[in-house]
């Protein structure tokens, strides 16, 4: 059995046709959703770009591979991969994979496509220097209609991956492929195609309730990240409008490029034994608690789109919690693979299979800039755990308040909730042994720097 993995950067769960968004038009992803298994409460186990992909990439959590920030650099001798896992597989790679280090490969056999150079993917905003916290929300303010090269990288992926299948299907090779196609977009800077871009009126746009939630009134964890992010003042409303269209648009940018990639196989022979993977890396705040990108807890940073379509399979939609380490697993699952005990995830055709008895729990962990200590999150059943080294938590009932709006840590009537997830959280993790061994790896690799550049 094939497997092409459609893997997109900061589609927030949510932003979609399929997940009953009113606005976002993604007819192909409606499609493919129509046809597989999705999954409506799938979470990354980290909110940023490296550490998230590291992790799914391993089926292992962020900490167990030392994947603390965006300069984590995988050693794959220690922690093998997806390419590694599927040795019997014609394994490639094309498009965004945001690796570090010499190894573009990570076990892979090829790469069709390398990355963007991040020079490029910047867009022009200040990164470092004077002008670096003088350019509050630029990642925000810098929107709207316009020309961008993560579009025609984007377009450029399709049209590698499309390339791949159409050699595969005139039988270029025998052996079982495993196709990553990696994209850019949604990702800032929120520059979207005309085209796409009036698909969407800003005037018109609902937002979020909380898009300028003040500051002073928001958890000390919360502030400080709006902070350390250039959050601190919310945008002016007229921005806001403009940023959020140009997301959505970039949403349907993308949901076309990957229309392209389906017709590919559905119009030929490989439809019949290829199973069809889609899902995003994290998601994006849009506003949301005042906050822009991801970075934290919150749903609309941790919970992603995650479909599985199979040839001749059913179709359904399962509410079980499930995370990104579980694709490693499902994988496997696909390939007929022997699947390593030690991994902590578990299959998404077996949790298709066989419902979980009890609530299944999920895991996310945050170390990077914005994070004052280690951050930790468990979500069991409709229960979310905010746990900060050294701060108060956060606690959440999604059932009854799917925006995050009412902490209930110091609700008197949400005691034992509180203290049976902080107990299952330690039974899982040490919360300090992690923060410490973060801060020391983080250190000597600040001094290796400073060493280097001296």
């Amino acid at each position: 059995m094939n497997v092409v993995y459609l893997f997109s950067d900061e589609h927030s769960g949510s932003a979609m046709g399929n997940s009953g968004h009113p606005l976002v038009q993604t007819p192909n992803l409606d499609c493919l959703a129509e046809q597989s298994l999705v999954f409506d409460n799938a979470y990354c186990n980290y909110p940023i770009c490296t550490p998230s992909r590291l992790s799914m990439l391993t089926g292992r959590y962020p900490h167990q591979i030392e994947a603390w920030d965006l300069g984590a650099v995988l050693d794959p001798d220690k922690y093998p991969t997806w390419g590694h896992h599927l040795s019997d597989y014609e394994t490639i790679l094309c498009g965004r994979t945001h690796f570090n280090g010499p190894d573009r490969l990570n076990g892979f056999g090829q790469r069709l496509l390398d990355d963007l150079p991040r020079w490029i993917q910047s867009g022009g905003a200040p990164r470092r220097g004077p002008d670096a916290r003088r350019a509050s929300n630029s990642h925000v303010s810098e929107c709207g209609p316009g020309h961008h090269s993560n579009s025609s990288y984007d377009t450029l992926a399709a049209d590698t991956a499309i390339e791949y299948l159409n050699a595969r299907e005139s039988g270029s090779s025998d052996k079982p492929f495993l196709l990553y196609c990696g994209f850019m977009l949604p990702h800032f800077p929120l520059i979207a195609h005309p085209d796409y871009y009036t698909l969407y009126d800003p005037e018109t746009l609902e937002l979020p309730d909380t898009w300028d939630e003040p500051l002073e009134d928001q958890h000390p964890i919360i502030q400080h990240h709006r902070w350390s992010w250039r959050n601190e003042v919310p945008p002016p409303e007229e921005i806001v409008r403009r940023a959020t269209a140009s997301y959505y648009a970039l949403i349907t940018y993308i949901d076309n490029e990957i229309g392209r990639i389906l017709d590919a196989i559905n119009s030929s022979s490989l439809k019949d034994d290829t199973v069809v993977i889609y899902t995003s890396d994290h998601g994006e705040m849009r506003g949301h608690h005042g906050i822009w990108q991801k970075q934290c807890f919150y749903e609309d940073a941790v919970r992603v789109p995650l479909m599985v379509r199979q040839p001749g399979g059913s179709s359904a939609r399962l509410r079980q919690n499930v995370s990104l380490i579980d694709v490693l697993p499902t994988l496997l699952d696909i390939a007929g693979s022997e699947i390593p005990p030690d991994l902590p995830g578990r299959s998404l055709l077996e949790t298709a299979r066989v419902p979980d008895e009890t609530p299944r729990k999920v895991f996310a962990e945050y170390h990077h800039m914005g994070m004052l200590n280690a951050g930790f999150m468990l979500k069991k059943g409709d229960h979310k755990l905010c746990h900060y080294v050294d701060n108060p938590p956060q606690l959440f009932d999604l059932s009854t308040d799917p925006d995050e709006n009412h902490d209930l840590a110091n609700d008197p009537g949400h005691v034992v909730t509180l203290a049976d997830l902080n107990r299952e959280l330690r039974a899982l993790i040490d919360p300090d042994e992690i923060n410490d061994r973060c801060r020391r790896n983080q250190a000597e690799r600040a001094a290796s720097t400073r060493r280097e550049t001296e």
